[in-house]
C-alpha cells in the first residue's frame, strides 16, 4: 500500500473526473476483486484463466498489500487499479534479472476502456517504479493474449522469456521494458 501520496485527476470523456490515489484505509477490497474479476473477465470467457479473474478477497487484499496499490474513481465508482513493487522478488527461474519493478493487477472496468485510462495506470506503474530505483520493468501476460500482448510492446514492452504460473491456465510470455531516467519509457 504506501508510496507516494499524489492525487491525480483528469476527465475521460464529459463526466466527473477520474481521480487516480493510492488504495487507502477504509476502500473496500471486496469492491476491487469485483472490478477485478469484470476486467479480466472477457479473457476468461475466451478460455485464458488469469488469476484476477477468480481470485478471492483474500487473494486481492495479499496481492495488493505487497506493493503500492493505486485506484482509480470516477466519484465513488472504482474504474481502474494497479499495484507496483521495485524492486521485484521474482520467483527463482524467472527471467527478470535482477532490480526490475513489476506491476500486476492492471485492471481497467469494462465500460471505461478505449479512454486512456489503462494507459495512464500503465504510465503511473512505470513512473513508480522509476521513482523507487528501477529502470526497468518486467511484467508477464498470457502468450495467447495477442491484442494485450501487442499492447505492451507498442509501449516498448519486449519479450525476454516465457512462464508458467500454477493459478493460470495458459503460458506466459515475459516482457521487459527499460526505463528512461525521470520514469518515462524510453
Amino acid at each position: 500500500m504506501g508510496g507516494s501520496s499524489a492525487v491525480r485527476s483528469t476527465r475521460l470523456g464529459t463526466g466527473e473526473p477520474v481521480v487516480v490515489r493510492p488504495f487507502a484505509e477504509g476502500d473496500s477490497v471486496a469492491q476491487l476483486t469485483r472490478l477485478l474479476h469484470r476486467a479480466y473477465s472477457g479473457h476468461a470467457a475466451e478460455g485464458r484463466v488469469f488469476f484476477a479473474s477468480y481470485q478471492s478477497v483474500e487473494d486481492t487484499a495479499y496481492r495488493l498489500g505487497r506493493g503500492e496499490c493505486w485506484v482509480a474513481l470516477q466519484g465513488s465508482e472504482l474504474v481502474g487499479t494497479v499495484t507496483v513493487v521495485a524492486p521485484y522478488a521474482a520467483p527463482e527461474g524467472y527471467p527478470a534479472g535482477d532490480g526490475a519493478g513489476s506491476f500486476w493487477q492492471l485492471a481497467v472496468d469494462p465500460s471505461y476502456r478505449g479512454a486512456g485510462l489503462g494507459q495512464r495506470l500503465l504510465a503511473l506503474a512505470e513512473e513508480r517504479i522509476a521513482s523507487l530505483g528501477s529502470s526497468r520493468v518486467v511484467i508477464d501476460t498470457s502468450a495467447q493474449a495477442v491484442d494485450l500482448v501487442g499492447w505492451y510492446r507498442r509501449r516498448g514492452y519486449v519479450p525476454v522469456g516465457s512462464w508458467r504460473w500454477g493459478v493460470t491456465n495458459y503460458e506466459s510470455v515475459v516482457l521487459l521494458k527499460e526505463l528512461a531516467p525521470g520514469g518515462h519509457g524510453l
